[in-house]
């Protein structure tokens, strides 16, 4: 990484996280450049609109895994302020059965430029009947990334902020269409990598473990998949607890096909279950 670096960033640490919609964009460990408003540009080589990607959720309850739900992701073109842009959508929902236990309907968007620069994200979530929508507005100055964020809980009330950062801040979806594109020869076996991510109440540091290579037979259709394996961590009272351990395809497509999440009520899994229009 001599003519390259990664980009790291401190934000302010936050409170709880949503179960499924965390595990996907945990790759952006894309090079940035720095100079101005490209700092937060890169090159796109992995998608185009109208990829759709669908997951099967299970749980682990009481020994026995059970069908939790599905998650669906999907890429189109749209326009900000009068320029092409794309919008990326990823909705999930827990099924029928689960629904008695923990109810999850949680829809994430984000806007982005072609050069994948975010410019405004929205997260909509009605999780174990908590609800709130979440708001991210994107500008750039001077080599500096302003956000203008919103709350807005079940009660109504709306708290806004702003915030001002050096380099690159993402939201959820943003870091995930970021990371199609990575560089994997950046990055050792081991390595920790730390980012800053944006919601509408703060901005916070996660940490991401690059694990190495595996191959793994897919349950459901016996299909193997040769994978770059990665681990979203945290550090309560000091000591490393993983969160989310996940298999990214090993191809230009870099698609996420297998997630391992470790909760507070269990385990669950999810399994890429079909996939359309793929750039590769």
């Amino acid at each position: 990484m001599k003519s390259r670096r990664l980009c790291i960033n401190k934000g302010i640490k936050g409170g709880n996280r949503s179960v499924f919609l965390y595990l996907l964009f945990l790759l952006s460990f894309a090079p940035c450049s720095l100079p101005l408003y490209s700092q937060c540009s890169a090159e796109n080589t992995a998608f185009l609109p109208g990829e759709e990607l669908t997951y099967d959720l299970f749980f682990n309850w009481k020994f026995i895994w059970v069908s939790a739900g599905s998650a669906t992701m999907n890429i189109k073109e749209t326009t900000w302020e009068g320029k092409p842009a794309y919008k990326g959508y990823l909705i999930t929902r827990t099924s029928d059965r689960l629904d008695r236990f923990f109810m999850m309907r949680d829809t994430l968007q984000s806007i982005i430029t072609p050069d994948m620069t975010p410019l405004y994200f929205k997260k909509g979530a009605n999780e174990g009947g908590r609800y709130y929508v979440d708001e991210v507005w994107y500008a750039y100055s001077g080599g500096t990334t302003h956000l203008r964020q919103r709350y807005r809980g079940r009660d109504g009330q709306v708290s806004e902020r702003t915030y001002d950062g050096i380099g690159c801040i993402y939201d959820m979806m943003s870091m995930l269409l970021r990371a199609r594109s990575f560089r994997i020869e950046d990055i050792r076996k081991g390595q920790k990598l730390h980012f800053p991510m944006a919601d509408g109440h703060k901005v916070e540091n996660i940490t991401l473990i690059y694990r190495g290579r595996e191959t793994f037979r897919m349950k459901s259709t016996g299909k193997e998949h040769r994978c770059l394996v990665f681990s979203f961590v945290e550090y309560p009272e000091g000591k490393e607890k993983e969160i989310i351990t996940f298999y990214i395809s090993d191809d230009d497509n870099h698609i996420p096909v297998r997630l391992d999440l470790f909760l507070r009520f269990g385990t669950a899994k999810a399994y890429l279950r079909e996939s359309k229009g793929l750039r590769h």
